[in-house]
This record gives C-alpha cells, structure tokens and sequence, in this order.
C-alpha cells in the first residue's frame, strides 16, 4: 500500500525515488538550518530560529517534491487520484502529500521474445516457432491508465497472434516466406496493442521447428523432386542434341565435301595431344581421298540420271550447227 507523496510501483513499470540534485539542495538548506539557529542563539534573535525551522521544513520536502526524469523517461502525476500531467524528461516539481508520481515509463524501443510450442499448421503439422517482437511507448498516458501491465499483455497478445498466423498457413508457406509471416504479425500485434499507447515496431520469426521424423520425410521429398527435374532437364538436353545432329546430317548429305572436312577436324583435333595414336580403317582413309569423292559424286549423279525400268530414255539434245566459214574463191 502506498503513502501520499512516495512512489508507487505498478506491475510491468519501474518506480524511482529521489535524485542527487534534490538530495544537494536538502543538504544545503539544512546546513543554512543549522547556521541560522547558530546565529539566532548567539544574537537572541527569534526570527532566525523561525527561519532555521523553515529551511529544516524545505530541506525535508525537497526530495520528495523535486523530481527528475531522464531523456527516455516519462513520469505519470496524479493528484488526489487524478492525472495532473505527465512530466518529464528533465527536472519538475510535484506538491508533497497531494502529488505522487504512481510510474516511469520507459519511452526507447524494447523486445519481447515468443513461442509457440506444439502449434499446428493448417495441414495439421506441428511445429515450435520462436518469433521477438520490437514495440515502443507512444503515449505514456494510454500505457498507465488503460492497462494494468502492458508488457505482460504484449507478451500474452503476441503469443495468441503467432498460434493464429501458424493455424491458419500451411507449413510450406511459414518455411519459405518468413517475411510475409512477419509482417502479418506486426500488422495484427500492432492493432491490438495500438489501443493501450503501445506500437508494434516489427516483429522477426527467428526460428521454426519440425518434427526429427518430418524433417526426414521432407528431404526425401525434395531429393526425389531435384532427381525428376534433373531428368527432365536431361531429356531436353538430348532432344536439343538430336535435333542438332539431324541439321548437321542434312547439311552433310548435301555437302559431301564438309563432311569430309569435319572428319579431317575431328582427326586433328584428336591428334593435338603428344603421343597420340590413332587406327583408321583403310574404307575411312578412302573415304577421305579428293579424287575418290569426286567420282562417287559424280557416278551418283549419273545414276540419278539414268532412266527407270520402263521408262523412256530422256531425248538428246539437238546438235549445236556448226558455222560455215567464210570462204572466199579467186577466179
């Protein structure tokens, strides 16, 4: 229980006492107090005596008047029950008796760590997510009237929020996009909390937990997706390299001369290493011989223009007339 005029300390708010400045200033009125019933004493004077006894008085109120708050810091006034103000940073001066300063609220941002244990997900898996919350005070007046412990209400707040957000996301959303879970719960955190002066800044899931059996399950799942992709992949690949080749065999048949060239490439290139021994058949050495190639070329030529069984033979060309010269006789 609380006297009029000390501080009171609420659940979840740090109270403060005095401060050095205020214990100086009692110091030296009570030294004054001592000095004026020094000389009151030795002129016979009463009204020192009055004014040593009003320097006492001073010096015992002051520290209980004069308070102070630090930069981040906000005091919570109340007189006879009601807000007088909310003071601070700095110095300020409250009534002894009929003033007290019931909370320091502590105005810099601050985390609060969450689980939850055991929730499950919307495809009923279990898991133990870890998630911190970072809010701040922004209207000290909300914070110490409209709740009683605001910090334990945001502890309670962002733990319900969590269970909700993983009820209602598959397991497979909460592990691959932490940041769309971030910031479902920072909008549905900060609702709720907007009400008592508190601001949910942003909230970080640190950590999400399966089942050891799960995990296991999982990973024969992807390496058996990573093997029908790289399947895939492979037949594509060998379509590619089929479709090429038909193109390199069409430009060959009618290029009988760039296959002989490629052959020749082929030959060269295998033979760039030192010690290099290669065994050709004679049919293949032939093959690539100029004069060789010609005439099967040639004599392919003439069996396509040969005429069928049952055909007639193709018409000769007229002969080309010779000119007759030009002859000149002497008679």
């Amino acid at each position: 229980m609380s006297m009029p005029g000390f501080p009171m300390n609420l659940p979840g708010q740090r109270a403060r006492g005095g401060n050095p400045t205020a214990g100086l200033i009692a110091v030296i009125l009570f030294g004054l107090a001592g000095l004026a019933v020094e000389e009151g004493a030795r002129q016979g004077t009463y009204a020192l005596f009055w004014l040593a006894g009003v320097l006492a008085l001073a010096g015992l109120l002051i520290p209980s008047s004069l308070k102070m708050a630090n930069q981040w810091e906000r005091a919570v006034v109340l007189r006879l029950g009601r807000l007088q103000s909310i003071s601070g940073p700095g110095l300020f001066v409250i009534v002894p008796v009929i003033d007290q300063v019931v909370s320091w609220l502590d105005q810099r941002i601050q985390t609060t760590e969450f689980n939850a244990e055991q929730a499950l997900s919307k495809d009923t898996v279990p898991v133990d997510v870890d998630a911190v919350v970072f809010w701040q005070i922004h209207d000290p007046e909300r914070a110490a009237l409209e709740i009683t412990d605001y910090r334990s209400a945001i502890s309670r707040v962002a733990q319900t929020s969590l269970r909700e957000m993983v009820g209602s996301s598959l397991l497979s959303t909460l592990l691959s996009d932490r940041k769309h879970g971030d910031e479902m719960l920072k909008e549905e955190i900060g609702r709720k909390t907007a009400e008592w002066g508190v601001t949910a800044i942003s909230v970080e899931i640190r950590d999400i937990g399966v089942p050891a059996a799960l995990q296991d399950a999982m990973s024969r799942e992807a390496q058996a997706q990573r093997e029908a992709a790289a399947r895939i992949h492979l037949g594509q690949a060998e379509l590619a390299v089929a479709e090429k080749f038909v193109e390199a065999a069409e430009i060959y048949a009618r290029s009988p001369a760039a296959l002989q060239l490629r052959a020749m490439n082929i030959i060269y290139e295998t033979t760039k290493e030192r010690g290099a021994t290669i065994l050709m058949p004679t049919a293949m050495v032939d093959a690539m011989n100029p004069g060789g190639l010609l005439g099967l070329t040639n004599a392919a030529m003439a069996a396509q223009n040969e005429p069928r069984p049952g055909e007639a033979p193709p018409a000769a060309a007229p002969p080309t007339p010779t000119p007759t010269p030009n002859v000149r006789r002497r008679r």
